[in-house]
């Protein structure tokens, strides 16, 4: 058989996709299967990353070649975006990683699936043939055959549960594939897995990882996910997130419940969600963060670069600096003006940055309405615009992004990928 009618499906991860001219389709995401009673899985196509992050489906009728390091299509490749059916089974994100029972001539030994084998049959169908596992413990007592830890090839006949819904499975490795992709872009990843899946995915994220993936999330998917937290780790995630992003999904939950999480988070984090929660939705209040880059007057230019230089701040935020007097905590102390970086870039690095305040664009109060926010940012071309209460303290900025969040229609992030006619 050829090297082009065969291969393990986590060699196949990130090869880059082809068409017959030669130019780059996409690059491969994942692998489709279907199960049926009595015979091996079949594999119906790959799913495909094209340029902008969308996810599409190439049936395997349209690969001619896998070899070499790249993927051949036939043919012209729909670009509707991947949604993954009832009987359909995605082998990276369900299948790998999942505890299996492996017989073997002196009984069965308990394994972790590595990577899918699949050959292509004598009908020009591609089957899942061999699966590669990591050996655990034996499923009986007697004496272990396979060490611990141990790898090795078997016949896809010899597996038993690498299709049941109830195995265990990590997302450890899953995850790996996305560990450069952008928190928009594994949110939409995550949205398409099987709700097990998608516990066991939201489970292997960190805190902070999981804060920036709910963001991208409509208010109900967000809930569903914290939904499924337990009340100590919701806290967590809830302090990792934006302070305007963790408002609003407390004001999507029961009272109750969004009380409970306040109170489990710490009382600086959860004290700033309050004062959101007190605000309408579509006003600077409800739409601003609390969390914006502040500076005193005598600060010089070189303490100001660095501040923004952090990694943590958005870039949405780090474009602008607010300058007020102390304390620099909102709500701080009188505000001054706004900071633009970029102007401090062509400043010398020791002067203070109190000499370059724009003081051209007046503060908003906190329920000024979104037409009135929108307005001041076009006006002044602006990426973010101050806040300020009744005592001209600082209090939050509201971000272009937040603005957008608001005004586009609400199933926008449903209709992102899809192709529009043009």
């Amino acid at each position: 058989m050829s090297a082009s009618s065969r291969f393990f499906v986590a060699r196949l991860a990130s090869l880059n996709v082809f068409d017959p001219l030669g130019d780059q389709v996409g690059r491969v995401r994942d692998v489709v299967v279907t199960f049926s009673s009595g015979r091996r899985p079949r594999v119906i196509g790959l799913v495909v990353e094209v340029p902008g992050a969308r996810r599409v489906f190439v049936p395997m009728t349209r690969v001619t070649s896998v070899e070499g390091g790249q993927v051949i299509t036939t043919g012209l490749v729909n670009m509707r975006r991947f949604e993954q059916r009832a009987n359909e089974t995605l082998v990276l994100a369900e299948l790998v990683e999942r505890t299996v029972s492996v017989r073997t001539d002196d009984g069965p030994v308990e394994a972790t699936v590595e990577d899918i084998g699949v050959e292509q049959a004598s009908n020009r169908d591609w089957m899942v043939t061999r699966v590669f596992v990591r050996a655990g413990r034996r499923s009986t007592r007697g004496l272990l055959t396979r060490r611990r830890g141990e790898t090795f090839t078997v016949p896809f006949e010899d597996v038993t549960g690498l299709h049941t819904s109830d195995a265990d499975q990590s997302a450890a490795k899953f995850l790996e594939q996305f560990e450069d992709s952008k928190p928009a872009d594994l949110a939409e990843v995550v949205t398409d897995l099987t709700p097990k899946r998608r516990a066991e995915v939201v489970a292997a994220l960190d805190d902070e990882r999981l804060a920036d993936v709910l963001q991208e999330l409509d208010e109900e998917e967000q809930s569903e996910i914290i939904g499924t937290l337990k009340q100590s780790r919701a806290a967590d995630v809830l302090e990792a997130m934006d302070p305007d992003d963790a408002a609003d999904l407390l004001s999507a939950l029961a009272p109750e419940r969004a009380e409970g999480l306040l109170q489990l988070m710490r009382p600086d984090d959860a004290a700033p969600l309050r004062r959101l929660l007190t605000y309408e939705e579509n006003t600077a209040g409800g739409l601003m963060t609390t969390e914006p880059v502040v500076l005193g007057p005598d600060d010089s230019v070189a303490e100001a670069l660095a501040v923004v230089r952090r990694e943590e701040i958005a870039a949405g935020l780090a474009a602008t600096a607010y300058v007020c007097r102390p304390p620099h905590e909102t709500p701080t102390g009188k505000y001054l003006g706004m900071l633009h970086i970029q102007r401090l870039l062509r400043e010398p690095p020791h002067a203070s940055v109190g000499s370059f305040l724009d003081t051209g664009v007046d503060p908003l109060r906190a329920d000024a309405p979104l037409g009135q926010v929108t307005r001041t940012l076009a006006t002044y071309n602006l990426i973010s615009v101050p806040v300020v209460d009744d005592q001209q303290r600082l209090i939050g900025v509201i971000t272009v992004d937040d603005v957008l969040d608001h005004i586009l229609p609400e199933d926008w992030r449903d209709e992102r990928h899809e192709v529009t006619d043009g």
